[in-house]
């Protein structure tokens, strides 16, 4: 197995239909919980265990998935406000790297999560058929629909989650 991608690369076969649509949402829908009890009781030496040679530790990966999903929210918003917005990219590395991902507890960023999936599965649940078709550009993807988006950020969440479970699974933390 790879360790980057336990759950295999990121593959869009879009567009969806509706009720793939609503699989996706469910699947984000569940990301808080899955990440909480992913990192339930693990010691801070564990908590600062990277998942694989040269990649993040297991807060680093939490609080990522609160940045991540974070700029996620962002970019739906403007995409939903705006015509075909340009994105600003953030450094996912560097971001990582600062102090607050590398030190403060995963709670803090399991509580934002908690509450910004709360405002993010009300926003995606409303979406039409139409504003999935919506679109935006990044520098690093190019022009994206919300569709393929959402897809995206569904597998992200199952990815980094994936991280952590297999490492605690490979290393006997249950």
């Amino acid at each position: 197995m790879d360790l980057r991608y336990p759950i295999g690369e990121f593959k869009y076969d879009g567009p969806n239909t509706r009720e793939q649509q609503a699989v996706l949402i469910d699947q984000i829908d569940e990301e808080p919980r899955n990440l909480c009890e992913a990192v339930k009781d693990l010691f801070p030496e564990q908590l600062d265990t990277p998942y694989r040679p040269d990649g993040w530790t297991v807060r680093q990966v939490t609080h990522h998935l609160a940045d991540s999903h974070l700029n996620s929210y962002v970019r739906f918003k403007w995409t939903l406000t705006e015509e075909e917005p340009t994105i600003k990219a953030y450094d996912e590395v560097r971001w990582s790297d600062l102090d607050d991902a590398r030190s403060a507890p995963p709670e803090v960023s399991l509580l934002l999560l908690e509450a910004l999936h709360r405002r993010r599965i009300l926003l995606l649940r409303s979406l039409t058929a139409a504003d999935f078709k919506r679109t935006y550009r990044h520098r690093h993807t190019g022009l994206m629909t919300l569709d393929k988006a959402l897809s995206l950020y569904a597998w992200h969440g199952r990815h980094h989650i994936s991280h952590i479970t297999s490492l605690r699974e490979k290393l006997g933390w249950q």
